[in-house]
């Protein structure tokens, strides 16, 4: 069994068949998904999906490209809906200096607005670092996150980098670039990362994995990436897919029995 950490089923690539693409991805083996709002109205949705399937659960937060929209509201919201029994963790939180839809001083503030909020209501928190994982790291550092933990979604750094976030207590998530054929860089980052330290991802419906690239992602395809993960540590996939799901439950602090 298999968990997909970092999914967006509330996107409207979803819409026409969400049950559909759930249902498909535990016939595949897929025990859990996480799926992940970007705003306050993908957050509602989030927690919708999750309260009506068993195998999903939800991760609440304003992105960074939306850092621009919160407003005096929208703390309260998030700290209302991560009562939700479902949600367990604040994300996706960063910085995206890459496309800088937001801007970058409000980016940083918002970014340690919600770490300030997660610590408040004691939940892990998921992070966005898109040419940015300097500074991301920096303000980790200063805000103190290692008290609450989380995940460093969608990782695509130097092995530096990497030990770093370990050093804070972070989970490092791959997604399918893993499988590109570019990806070399990537992979020989992670041939240095302890698997107990790893988890898997699929960010759909984005970066879909090979031999599925140029299509819809969905949580199903998690398999290619742990498949591959498996590949480059030289190691059984039936282990990469019980220890990347026992990361996961750590990761997200779930019950001892699912782990």
């Amino acid at each position: 069994m298999l968990i997909d950490s970092h999914a967006h089923l509330g996107m409207p690539e979803f819409d026409r068949n969400r049950d559909e693409v759930i249902r498909r991805a535990i016939d595949s083996g897929i025990e859990l998904i996480f799926t992940v709002g970007t705003d306050i109205g993908d957050c509602r949705k989030a927690i919708e999906i999750a309260k009506g399937n068993e195998r999903v659960f939800a991760i609440i937060g304003i992105h960074p490209h939306n850092a621009k929209e919160v407003d005096e509201g929208t703390y309260p919201d998030l700290r209302a809906l991560s009562r939700e029994g479902k949600v367990k963790a604040i994300g996706e939180i960063g910085l995206d200096l890459f496309r800088n839809l937001s801007p970058r001083d409000v980016q940083m503030a918002r970014f340690r607005q919600q770490i300030h909020l997660a610590k408040e209501i004691d939940l892990p928190i998921v992070v966005h670092a898109r040419d940015a994982q300097k500074e991301v790291l920096t303000i980790l550092r200063e805000e103190e996150a290692r008290e609450i933990g989380g995940v460093f979604h969608c990782f695509s750094g130097g092995y530096d980098i990497a030990k770093s976030c370990m050093d804070l207590g972070f989970f490092i998530s791959i997604p399918g670039t893993i499988t590109y054929k570019n990806s070399v860089e990537l992979r020989e980052v992670i041939k240095k990362i302890p698997l107990d330290r790893i988890l898997v991802e699929t960010d759909c419906p984005f970066l879909t994995p090979m031999p599925f690239r140029g299509k819809r992602n969905e949580p199903a395809y998690v398999k290619f990436t742990a498949l591959k993960l498996a590949e480059v540590k030289g190691l059984p996939f039936e282990e990469v897919a019980r220890i990347t799901s026992k990361n996961a439950k750590k990761a997200f602090r779930l019950d001892e029995e699912l782990i």
